[in-house]
């Protein structure tokens, strides 16, 4: 029986390229993104994929995901992947913080995650053993900030680990694994041109370190190489 994943933000950079991949290695794929008029590489993906199911959903919209689980409550997921993800302004130095743009921020980074795993908590538990995979970044890590500024996005990614540990506590012992993952510098819209790894490399990358998780590895935070990083 395929094995079947949940990606959150799969119009474009990681979340594109991992649906891509997840597809081509048989998994049923379920793949949302804010606006399905807008996700033309998505969707076209759908001519090629009889199991790829596109679900329109704005993460932020906590009724709608409610609503989206409801409608998929038949399935069983064996891994749902937290990638939508807003950056929020940047180039702003200390003094300039955004509120607005900050709540924002973690509605999406932070909020967001911990919602979808609240409302799809039954088709994780049908499908365990399973995995939440959360896409954090090395910015959120206390320990290897020693350049300051980046309040927003660093404190949304700090915060999301905060939760990816706590969830690992309450899940665990159900047979679901929680881990925050650092896709690396990737050449997206947010990463910009001067990253250094590609979308398809990080997508690999992340889907090894998920292939390969064990139960010890919960509530941990990895990179796209398997490295574990410091909180």
């Amino acid at each position: 029986m395929s094995k079947s994943v949940l990606i959150t933000g799969a119009n474009r950079g990681i979340g594109l390229a991992l649906t891509e991949l997840y597809l081509t290695n048989g998994w049923i794929v379920y793949a949302s993104c804010r606006d399905i008029t807008q996700a033309n590489e998505l969707t076209q993906l759908q001519h090629l994929h009889t199991h790829l199911t596109v679900l329109e959903l704005d993460v932020t919209d906590h009724d709608g995901i409610q609503q989206l689980s409801h409608s998929l409550h038949t399935i069983s997921l064996d891994l749902l992947i937290n990638n939508a993800g807003y950056y929020g302004p940047k180039g702003y130095g200390f003094g300039h913080t955004d509120a607005e743009e900050w709540r924002k921020v973690f509605e999406i980074n932070t909020i967001a995650p911990l919602k979808l795993v609240e409302a799809f908590y039954p088709q994780l538990k049908a499908g365990k053993p399973s995995v939440i995979a959360c896409l954090s970044s090395k910015v959120g890590s206390m320990a290897e900030n020693t350049s300051g500024g980046g309040y927003i996005y660093r404190s949304s990614k700090a915060a999301l680990n905060s939760v990816v540990k706590s969830l690992s506590n309450d899940l665990q012992p159900e047979g679901i694994v929680s881990v925050a993952l650092h896709p690396g510098w990737v050449q997206t819209e947010m990463g910009g041109p001067n990253a250094l790894v590609d979308t398809h490399i990080s997508a690999k990358g992340i889907k090894q370190v998920i292939d390969n998780l064990t139960e010890a590895d919960s509530g941990l935070f990895i990179d796209y190489q398997g490295n574990y990083l410091p909180w």
